[in-house]
């Protein structure tokens, strides 16, 4: 079974615009900021590609570009300037920022309220926790599509490979929510094909281009594919799951692109609306 996330992100972006009708019906116009690295090509392309979303469902926003000549003293000045405007009910930092730029301490500056991506070190606590607060957007993807697909997780045995506190061990925590036995592993696991054939769920998202292959995955597994990768010579993106042998053993798959990156984007925005909607609650 194809796990295709393009199709059911269509569906959320819908639902999401009838969810800003009604707030804009009572006053209230949601609105989602960007600050991103202006000199990361794929980073502004994703930010272009959010914010025709969100336009689309009609989420006001403004993009601040961080450049070389950005100091620390402005990012955390416009920080500041966001976590203080009212009208400003989610803010997403692009990651990565420019490397002369202290990333942790804006994520700290930022904390979890308007936190809508659920990277900052608050927004992780309270998932840790197990604290009401918003989730991170690709993990939070991957659950709308078990959901959606009816993937009951309960009692299952769930790989995540990949450690990122922006993907794998946030995603490891939401399974684990969900009463999946998880095992997290990474590049540097010994036996990592070993431990990929004992899974009934494989969460790949390590960075690496078509790592696991279809012999590594356990005949009828649920594979989850979050990678995105270039390939020099190949057309487009892969994922970090080589997609031709796995699809012919796994029971469902995601694709690489259409797969986790749409409802990455949605979830995103979906949170940015249920930022505006506690304002009325």
């Amino acid at each position: 079974m194809l796990l295709d996330g393009l199709a059911l992100s269509k569906i959320v972006r819908t639902e999401l615009a009838d969810r800003v009708s009604e707030l804009k019906k009572q006053g209230i116009h949601p609105r989602l900021d960007v600050i991103v690295a202006a000199q990361d090509p794929a980073s502004v392309a994703y930010v272009k590609m959010k914010r025709k979303w969100a336009e689309a469902a009609g989420i006001d926003g403004e993009a601040f570009e961080i450049t070389d000549a950005t100091s620390q003293e402005e990012l955390m000045a416009q920080i500041k300037a966001v976590n203080e405007n009212p009208h400003v009910h989610g803010v997403l930092l692009q990651h990565p920022l420019p490397k002369h730029l202290d990333e942790d301490a804006a994520l700290l500056a930022l904390g979890a309220e308007k936190d809508v991506d659920g990277i900052t070190p608050a927004s992780l606590g309270r998932l840790t926790a197990g604290l009401p607060g918003f989730r991170c957007a690709t993990p939070l993807g991957i659950t709308k599509i078990l959901d959606h697909y009816n993937i009951d997780v309960t009692g299952k045995r769930a790989l995540v490979i990949g450690r990122s506190h922006i993907l794998g061990k946030p995603m490891a925590l939401m399974l684990l929510e969900r009463n999946a036995t998880v095992t997290i592993a990474h590049s540097r696991t010994l036996d990592l094909a070993d431990r990929c054939r004992e899974a009934d769920i494989l969460v790949a998202a390590v960075g690496r281009a078509e790592m696991v292959k279809g012999d590594w995955i356990k005949p009828g597994a649920i594979v989850i594919d979050a990678g995105y990768n270039k390939v020099e010579g190949r057309k487009g993106d892969v994922g970090d799951v080589d997609f031709e042998s796995a699809s012919k053993i796994a029971g469902a798959i995601t694709p690489v692109p259409g797969g986790v990156g749409p409802m990455t984007v949605a979830s995103l925005l979906s949170n940015a609306i249920t930022a505006a909607e506690q304002m009325v609650s």
